[in-house]
């Protein structure tokens, strides 16, 4: 599915369920959020961005544990469910969706460029995240399929 088709789908499904969505964002720095309101109505089913791109910024605006960025890395499911949860916590939206990744160039090891953690929160409670390896694709492609398959996991059946 292509960026138009997501974003129209997308449109389509909130507002039939009458829900708005938050985004937390990282390594794609508000391309989410501008993703989600390219068309027009998007106020419909939008509430709020956090670009959350250092650390810092994840404490103080979302509320993530200084120990969960110490233990894990701001490259972890567990930030990830903290972005998030505090999204959601901050917002009047029903669901938000969380990126924190290493996009490039860099990476370790440990954690390599390529790497991007996801998560979803929803207002019932489910908290549900995932990590995919995109692989030294490039800053340019790594964030960009990171907001596509954000946006395409917004797009689910409850």
């Amino acid at each position: 599915m292509d960026l138009p088709d997501i974003q129209s789908a997308l449109l389509a499904t909130y507002r039939k369920k009458r829900q708005k969505i938050t985004c937390a964002e990282s390594c794609t720095a508000g391309m989410v959020a501008a993703a989600l309101t390219d068309l027009p109505g998007s106020s419909e089913i939008f509430d709020r961005g956090f670009v959350t791109y250092s650390n810092a910024a994840k404490l103080e605006m979302l509320g993530v544990l200084e120990t969960t960025l110490n233990q894990h890395g701001a490259v972890s499911e567990q930030v990830a469910r903290e972005m998030a949860l505090g999204a959601l916590q901050r917002s009047d939206a029903d669901i938000s969706i969380a990126v924190t990744g290493i996009a490039g160039p860099g990476g370790s090891d440990f954690k390599p460029e390529g790497r991007v953690c996801f998560a979803r929160a929803q207002k019932n409670g489910i908290c549900e995240s995932i990590t995919k390896e995109f692989g030294p694709l490039g800053r340019r492609n790594v964030r960009s399929m990171s907001r596509n398959f954000a946006l395409q996991w917004l797009l689910f059946d409850d």
